[in-house]
């Protein structure tokens, strides 16, 4: 992304622009043309930033690969879980997210060099990359969660070490890092002899034993192996086993630089030079793999067959043998803000379009695979078909009103549903349902599927086609089923009132508002993981405002005071940054919450508190107001109105992205809207997507 210098947004964006020359008859007309190259700037920078950091990653990876090529991979032989925690280590310690990406995507490259043969070097290579993101396989897949609760953690610890539970207990509330007290208790055991050294797929053979372990005697089976891990631990090797168990590794390397780091390990490794080339065609492989791995996760999140698919038919050919398929979530597309049906005028100008209610309900992609199951998976790919056991009937009764149907996948909205008013319920009543063990004969809360889209059907993914001809495929083969299937309510429309009357009558039936889609041509393909232009989003609330709502990370908490003693009476707020891993400061927010909330946050939150900030919070450490009273544990996201965005010392959200990390950006007059049940931390809104939204903003008040 764009480096751009602190309230300078304006004059940089200006310089990037054609010829100044032209002359604009209007001030609507300078309006819309100045809207236009600054969408193309950005589009422009994105690519070129892509450009630029593919060809620093080659200078950064020769000089890692010049002073540090020291990898602890034996060949010929099983990788050990010691050169795995080395890495860890130097990530950890290293905050130049570039020469992280150098340091992984080297030892991902030896792996693959130092194989006994491509199997074993595959099935490494697929380990490696799930414990490094801290998981044991694919989000969609059950029964794969660490993240294991602090009291079992600290009992295992102190019965392998021999140590008394309430020293460990100490050491955890005064270090606040549960990895750093196993390697210092570890350090202290005495040994009778030295452990035969942990290997890559002991270690992940294990922690799958842990995390599927169920049933009376789960938690002792747990100890037991976790005890025998941490015996066989030596040096840092407890710390990071630890910190996996918990579900936090703190290494600051996200998912998203996994995956250019996977990707320059292959486009290296295929070259087969090792030389460690900074030239034209080094650089033009590299950009071609990284667009290859990400297209391919795009449409299958599965590392296991990414990787085998690489090896099979190379990087550059991986994208086309990863494509959607029916039990497998695609990352779904995604809209960007608007604060206008003006400004949507100017963004698609002559290309025709279509307007859809923008339903306030859960993202749900609904898949019909040949064998006659089904599956419902949420935005961020997780299965969530056990939470909705009444949407199972509802698709077998539309597949026995079209036989046709083979395989299927659909996008859509599940919204609650009132059946006696037959009306749209908000989100809010949604969240009320049970996320586990639901039972359909205990269900209050009932949903309606509202479908816009269709992405796959009958053995053919039709992502490539435009979206008018997908809604044909919708409007042909599936049948609505009132108050349980529903299309999503459209205009197909260019005529400003039409549009806004449509965006009034979307608010009027329960709506946010609009969602507008490009209609014809290759703009209007459905692009996964995508943020498009050419797929806006218009809410009533935020005209002329931001243009959306935020969803931010709860990290921190205020006390009460006056009416609001004896609960928090605010909360640090911070939004994800997707290359790093890290949280970072965005506000503080006291505004919104009624005395009922505020005593079930409490209830809530108390549990999460943490005697010291994760080392994965960015904040201003030298200023004591940027502290709350307490920290927390990240684990709940809150939805947040708010007027605009503004630059501030104080706190850090998007600050790597200026080139600094002296000014952050912050917000102007939050109000909390509710809590976002249907995200994970990691879904919540990217320090990145803060940057664009200030940038946008800068743009439209010059």
């Amino acid at each position: 992304m764009k480096k751009i210098q602190l309230d300078e947004t304006t004059e940089d964006l200006e310089t990037c622009k054609g010829s100044k020359d032209v002359e604009m008859t209007t001030a609507d007309e300078t309006t819309t043309s100045k809207h236009e190259e600054v969408e193309g700037d950005i589009e422009n920078h994105k690519a070129n930033n892509e450009i630029l950091e593919a060809k620093s990653l080659l200078q950064i990876d020769h000089e890692v690969h010049r002073t540090e090529n020291s990898s602890k991979i034996i060949a010929n032989k099983p990788v050990q879980y010691a050169a795995l925690c080395d890495v860890f280590e130097k990530l950890e310690e290293e905050t130049g997210r570039l020469k992280n990406l150098a340091i992984a995507s080297e030892f991902f490259c030896d792996i693959l060099k130092r194989g006994v043969n491509q199997d074993v070097a595959e099935q490494n290579l697929i380990e490696v990359t799930y414990l490094m993101i801290n998981r044991l396989g694919p989000d969609y897949e059950p029964d794969l969660e660490l993240g294991l609760g602090e009291t079992l953690l600290l009992k295992a610890l102190a019965q392998s070490t021999g140590r008394e539970l309430r020293h460990i207990k100490d050491d955890y509330h005064k270090a606040g890092d549960i990895g750093k007290v196993a390697q210092i208790s570890r350090s202290r055991q005495p040994i009778m002899f030295k452990p035969k050294p942990l290997t890559i797929h002991q270690v992940f053979q294990n922690l799958a034993e842990v995390a599927k372990s169920t049933g009376n005697s789960s938690q002792s089976r747990k100890i037991g192996i976790i005890n025998r891990m941490l015996a066989a631990c030596a040096g840092q090797e407890a710390k990071f086993l630890m910190r996996s168990l918990e579900g936090k590794l703190r290494i600051n390397f996200g998912e998203k630089s996994v995956l250019v780091a996977l990707a320059k390990a292959f486009a290296e490794f295929e070259c087969g030079t090792g030389n460690h080339s900074e030239s034209e065609a080094d650089l033009n492989a590299l950009v071609r793999a990284q667009d290859q791995i990400k297209e391919a996760f795009a449409q299958t999140p599965n590392y296991e067959m990414i990787i085998h698919n690489c090896l099979k038919y190379g990087v550059g050919h991986v994208a086309e043998h990863c494509t959607l398929k029916p039990g497998i979530p695609v990352k779904p597309m995604l809209a960007k803000p608007t604060k206008s049906i003006t400004e949507i005028m100017d963004t698609l100008q002559d290309r025709k379009f279509t307007c859809e209610y923008k339903y306030d309900g859960e993202r749900a992609q609904v898949h019909l695979l040949p064998d006659g199951s089904m599956r419902v998976y949420s935005r961020n790919s997780e299965n969530m078909t056990e939470r909705y056991p009444d949407l199972i009937p509802v698709i077998d009764e539309l597949r026995a009103k079209n036989p046709e149907i083979r395989s299927l996948i659909l996008d859509s909205e599940c919204v609650a549903w009132n059946l006696e008013s037959h009306e749209i319920l908000p989100f809010q009543i949604l969240a009320t349902r049970k996320r586990k063990e639901v039972q359909e004969k205990d269900i209050k809360v009932r949903v309606c599927l509202f479908v816009f889209d269709v992405l796959y059907f009958n053995g053919e993914s039709i992502i490539q086609k435009p979206l008018n001809e997908r809604r044909e495929y919708l409007d042909k083969h599936v049948i609505e089923i009132p108050e349980k299937l529903q299309f999503a309510t459209r205009l197909d429309s260019t005529s400003v009132d039409e549009m806004s009357a449509f965006l009034d009558q979307s608010v009027h039936d329960s709506c946010e508002g609009l969602m507008i889609k490009a209609l014809f041509g290759k703009e209007s393909h459905y692009e996964p993981s995508k943020r498009s232009k050419y797929w806006l989003k218009l809410k009533k609330d935020y005209l002329e405002g931001v243009g959306d709502s935020l969803d931010l990370v709860v990290i921190g908490g205020y006390i009460g005071k006056g009416k609001r003693t004896g609960w928090y009476g605010g909360f640090l707020l911070a939004s994800y940054n997707q290359d790093t891993g890290e949280y970072e400061s965005i506000c503080k927010i006291g505004t919104g919450f009624s005395e009922e909330l505020l005593a079930s946050l409490t209830e809530q939150l108390k549990p999460k508190e943490t005697p010291k900030p994760k080392p994965s919070y960015v904040y201003d450490k030298d200023n004591s107001n940027a502290e709350p009273d307490v920290w927390f544990e990240p684990s709940m996201v809150f939805e947040v109105k708010v007027a605009d965005l503004t630059t501030s010392p104080l706190y850090k959200s998007g600050a790597s992205y200026f080139g600094n990390r002296d000014k952050g950006i912050s917000l102007r007059f939050p109000r909390f809207i509710q809590i976002r049940t249907d995200k994970a931390t990691e879904d919540a809104t990217s320090s990145e997507q803060i940057v664009e939204m200030y940038e946008s903003q800068a743009v439209v008040q010059s």
